[in-house]
């Protein structure tokens, strides 16, 4: 039977890891996958439009990025840039690596995503006078990003976890205030659970957005269609 101590602490403590999560890891989350997804398209497009040159630079991009470990590339941002005389904050240095790391995969979705629509959609592009760069714009990628919306979606919830690694740059988010917590009371599997319960109910939340969002764009489709 749970004691009475242990409930008042984990009482006490969920606000405690609550607002962080709200004051630091949502705001980190929402600026890196903002960022993410500028990158992103701009690495998807350069290769589906096979610009020489831009889409070797992609490719070069995403190859080092997803076959590196993310924590690697934080700590060679945060603790190994400083030997070249560059000292970034320990927040904007999480935002600069998370931003870069999820970009590179989130390329590859939307690159699979603009191959996937069919080719007789810039052809009748064309045929109404428009240019390619008008097709691009109004055609070929707000149909991508419906079809890569699940997975960016995914790939958000997933960066949301990842944030947890922020803590080992001393970013005080909510692993970190949850494990400066256990070293004052010794209670680690009790507050472990409780941190990854918020962290589930982010991302439930973040589930339920993403049904919503599908459901607006599948309607939005048949419209159009």
């Amino acid at each position: 039977m749970i004691d009475q101590r242990l409930l008042e602490l984990l009482a006490d403590s969920f606000f405690k890891i609550l607002l962080p999560g709200l004051a630091v890891t949502i705001p980190l989350t929402v600026i890196s996958f903002s960022l993410a997804m500028a990158i992103a398209v701009a690495a998807a497009l350069v290769q589906f439009a096979n610009i020489r040159g831009l889409k070797q630079l992609a490719r070069f991009y995403i190859w080092i990025i997803r076959g590196t470990p993310l924590l690697v590339q934080l700590f060679t941002i945060f603790y190994g840039l400083p030997n070249l005389g560059v000292v970034i904050a320990p927040f904007p240095a999480a935002v600069v690596v998370f931003s870069i790391n999820e970009g590179a995969y989130a390329a590859e979705i939307i690159r699979a995503a603009l191959e996937s629509v069919p080719t007789g959609q810039m052809e009748a592009g064309y045929c109404v006078g428009m240019s390619y760069l008008q097709i691009i714009r109004r055609i070929v990628l707000p149909q991508a990003l419906r079809t890569a919306f699940p997975s960016l979606s995914n790939s958000l919830i997933s960066m949301l976890k990842d944030t947890s690694l922020a803590s080992t740059i001393t970013v005080a988010e909510m692993l970190m205030v949850t494990r400066r917590i256990v070293a004052r009371t010794y209670e680690p599997l009790a507050l472990y659970l409780e941190v990854g319960l918020v962290y589930l109910l982010f991302c439930t939340v973040i589930t339920k957005l993403q049904k919503i969002g599908e459901r607006k764009l599948n309607s939005y489709g048949h419209q159009k269609g």
